[in-house]
């Protein structure tokens, strides 16, 4: 076989993985979203360096959680997710320096206070007001913070 040939197979080859990788990311998608309650929501995984550490992704409520989906992967779980008791709303803000470049236009950054220490949320402000609905409702007989 010639050396081209070999190397129109290899392109062929990586250009079906692409596909198929972009294929897996869209079912994922859709398969997230099958029973509605998501929304564009971006995580701050790391806070050491000021406005840094932000991972896009998606949020959904389930029951009494919210999960976190990384946007660019195919696992069908979530990364992380937080339990609505122990997930307390602080306050929002808007995003500062280098923030505005690594989150999605309009979104405002949310602090919240969890067991395992701050956690900070971007979304947008009607995906606010839901989160905040959220967080503060609870099914009949839950106890009130």
């Amino acid at each position: 076989m010639a050396l081209w040939q070999w190397g129109l197979e290899s392109v062929l080859a990586v250009l079906v993985l692409l596909v198929a990788l972009a294929i897996a990311l869209v079912v994922r998608r859709r398969w997230i979203a099958r029973d509605g309650g998501t929304f564009e929501l971006s995580y701050r995984m790391r806070s050491v360096s000021p406005g840094r550490g932000w991972v896009l992704g998606i949020g959904r409520y389930s029951g009494e959680e919210l999960q976190w989906f990384r946007i660019f992967s195919v696992s069908p779980k979530p990364r992380c997710s937080w339990h609505r008791k122990t997930l307390e709303y602080v306050g929002s803000r808007d995003p500062e320096g280098i923030e505005t470049i690594s989150l999605y236009p309009d979104h405002v950054v949310v602090a919240c206070r969890a067991p395992e220490g701050a956690v900070e949320f971007a979304m947008s402000r009607p995906s606010l007001t839901g989160f905040q609905s959220w967080a503060e409702s609870g099914p009949p007989g839950a106890e009130i913070r």
